[in-house]
């Protein structure tokens, strides 16, 4: 999908300055103290360049004004202090002098206010740390009845020194009476404590200018569209890596927010994702090596750095302490070990089972095909074989056993599937519509083009469901759309991510010649996808036909919670016939069967109040720093429902550990948790019984 700008980029610099009306003044010279990180000549080139680029052929069109400047100033001082504990808020009245100048520098490739805002915050980091050195000696009281409200993103900025210094104090304390409770030594806890913030120290000292200048810039990107973002030379080679689809390590996508390396994404089917122990949003603080090695602290490293620390040699152990990104206050770190594997993303396939479900005196068997990611062999496609490796080709060849197993209904699971080769969405789509458009693309300056399925045959063309969840994004939601627009098969599930633009990725080393280092890479949005019936999936995702209890809102994950995510809106529809295998009389009558569920159901019932109580736990913002109430604070979380693991059952895993292998024999039925896919099963067996659809085999 990744598109070639035109030639013409760097004369199109030229007229930037006439599309937003502003003029070239000169750069202004900035005064920097001694010690001070100073921009570059390379990086105020490169600040001309991104700018004149997303200017000119971003999807979005934003006017470079006083309301883009504010933006990115706070996205900034976001990124910098997330949760409100390094500057003052005198700092903040002495920096709002930038807050509406930033647009008027980014053409000028002047980086002032970028770098003398980090230098500030540089500053009162170190004081923080010097702050901890001193405090961290002094004897401390368990018994005072003190509580610690570790989430400030909501905060004022604290007015003084002093308020920082009844945070940091109660912080240190906080994680001195956890690691007391855990049968630490009071010596040992305050020497490694000690240890972790001098450490602290000396890796804010290690900081570079390209450091700054890349969480700088991606204020900027992110301030346009959240997907669009400019990465260093170092950032550009990992994001290289990955994108070669094969490394060695545990397979998740990480990174830095506030002072944590955070689990983005997890590779379906990958160490990670296995363990069934680290979830999207967790946080890394600790990585050892080996059974035995000891835990080196992560809080506060660079991404890039913590990575060289995860990765390592196929076979080898990596042990991770976690702190749970769940929101829940006062959650206790954990323990995973893992061992390293050889990543490869093509090598995460489609998985088919069949299921027996019982409906009254009938069992049906129904097909399950599990797809984590849509996948292509590029490379062989491109050669002509044969047998190249596509997600298609797989599902095909499952239908065809299928047909042999005489099935009675179709599940597609789709949770947790980030997307992926948009060829194989369209393909896929092919095997169960006889022929028509399948996605609309909309570009830049307005053209819109079709992906289209031309085959007539179907592969498949009886009843289907698709499930999907908060996580299902991108070519995901294209094919869901489809199925749904085509009225060719039932959505289950949560409403999905809301993925619905297309990135390509801009080597900037082809537009500066004449630099003698790589200057960095520049992820850009240029296109964005609708349905055939005209609706974008951007945003709004996909709004499953029976929607299932959800512990994420939209404010939380998806692209709703975006700032800068571009629009919802509609184009013409496209001419397309619809199957009609699922019509509206036979959707009300499941609907209404389903609603009952929901009522009575006791899974469904149990499922709701665990996600309902993951919740209010979640919006607890207070630690008891008493040592007897920190202590049943902690036993109370033991003895609750593990709302975590519900969570985890509902996400589904796509993939079995030799452990849950080796239990499979002693278990009545692997998916006895899942409580979506049996509701699934459930749904899909009312059409089948109700007589509405004829039972379709596989042709």
């Amino acid at each position: 999908m990744k598109r070639i700008l035109p030639i013409l980029i760097p004369l199109s610099l030229l007229v930037v300055v006439f599309l937003h009306g502003k003029t070239q003044g000169k750069l202004e010279v900035a005064t920097y103290q001694q010690g001070d990180l100073q921009p570059t000549d390379t990086q105020r080139k490169v600040e001309r360049l991104v700018f004149g680029i997303l200017s000119n052929y971003h999807y979005r069109k934003v006017p470079v004004n006083d309301s883009l400047s504010s933006k990115i100033f706070d996205a900034y001082l976001k990124n910098l202090d997330p949760n409100k504990v390094y500057f003052l808020a005198s700092d903040i009245e002495e920096v709002e002098k930038y807050r509406f100048t930033i647009d008027e520098q980014l053409n000028l490739g002047d980086l002032t206010s970028a770098f003398q805002i980090y230098n500030l915050y540089q500053k009162r980091m170190l004081e923080r740390f010097a702050y901890v050195d001193k405090i961290i000696k002094q004897p401390m009281d368990f018994t005072l009845d003190e509580t610690y409200q570790p989430d400030r993103e909501k905060a004022a900025w604290a007015k003084s020194s002093a308020d920082l210094d009844d945070y940091w104090r109660k912080d240190v304390k906080r994680q001195l009476v956890d690691w007391k409770i855990g049968g630490k030594a009071d010596t040992t806890a305050v020497r490694e404590l000690n240890d972790r913030y001098k450490r602290s120290a000396k890796y804010m000292a290690r900081t570079r200018a390209e450091d700054v200048f890349q969480v700088f810039m991606n204020a900027y990107t992110e301030s346009i569209d959240p997907h669009t973002s400019y990465m260093i030379p170092k950032a550009a080679q990992e994001f290289n890596k990955d994108m070669a689809q094969s490394f060695e390590g545990i397979g998740a996508t990480l990174r830095l927010e506030g002072d944590y390396v955070t689990i983005q994404d997890l590779v379906p089917g990958g160490p990670a994702f296995r363990s069934k122990q680290i979830n999207p949003k967790d946080r890394i603080v600790g990585v050892a090596q080996g059974d035995d090695g000891a835990f080196v602290d992560v809080i506060g490293w660079f991404t890039d750095d913590a990575v060289k620390l995860i990765r390592g040699p196929k076979g080898t152990v990596v042990r991770l302490k976690i702190l749970p990104g769940s929101g829940v206050t006062g959650s206790p770190t954990s323990e995973v070990r893992i061992v390293r594997e050889k990543i490869k993303l093509e090598e995460q396939t489609a998985k088919k089972e069949i299921l027996n479900f019982k409906q009254g005196a009938s069992t049906y068997k129904l097909g399950l095909i599990t797809i984590p990611m849509f996948y292509r062999d590029f490379e062989g496609a491109r050669k002509r074989e044969a047998d190249f490796k596509s997600t298609s080709a797989d599902v095909r060849k499952f239908l065809n056993e299928f047909k042999q197993e005489g099935i009675d209904g179709l599940v597609i699971d789709l949770r947790n599937n980030g997307g992926g080769s948009l060829i194989e969405a369209v393909e896929l789509t092919g095997l169960f519509i006889p022929k028509g458009p399948v996605v609309q693309r909309k570009q830049s300056d307005g053209k819109i083009s079709q992906e289209v399925d031309r085959d007539p045959m179907q592969v498949y063309d009886g009843p289907m469901a698709i499930m999907i969840n908060r996580f299902s994004a991108s070519a995901s939601e294209i094919f869901a759309a489809a199925i749904q627009d085509y009225k060719r098969g039932i959505i289950v599930g949560e409403q999905s991510y809301g993925k619905g633009t297309v990135q390509s990725v801009i080597d900037l080393d082809n537009y500066m010649a004449n630099e003698k280092d790589p200057v960095g890479q520049l992820k850009i949005t240029l296109e964005k996808f609708y349905r055939v019936n005209g609706s974008s999936t951007q945003h709004k995702g996909v709004s499953p036909d029976f929607a299932l209890p959800s512990a994420f809102s939209a404010e939380e994950f998806g692209e709703s919670s975006q700032p800068s995510a571009l629009p919802w809106d509609m184009i013409p529809t496209t001419a397309y016939t619809p199957t009609n295998n699922i019509v509206a009389p036979t959707l009300a009558q499941l609907q209404a069967a389903f609603q009952a569920r929901l009522k009575t159901k006791p899974d469904l019932i149990k499922l709701k109040q665990d996600f309902e109580r993951w919740k209010k736990i979640k919006e607890q913002n207070s630690i008891s720093l008493n040592m007897e109430k920190r202590k049943k604070e902690l036993d109370e979380q033991k003895k609750k429902p593990d709302e975590s693991q519900a969570i985890m059952d509902a996400l589904g895993a796509t993939e079995e550990s030799p452990a849950d292998k080796d239990k499979k024999e002693k278990a009545a039925d692997k998916h006895a948790k899942d409580a979506y896919l049996k509701e699934t099963q459930q749904i899909l067996s009312d059409w089948i019984s109700s007589g509405a659809h004829k039972i379709a085999k596989v042709k």
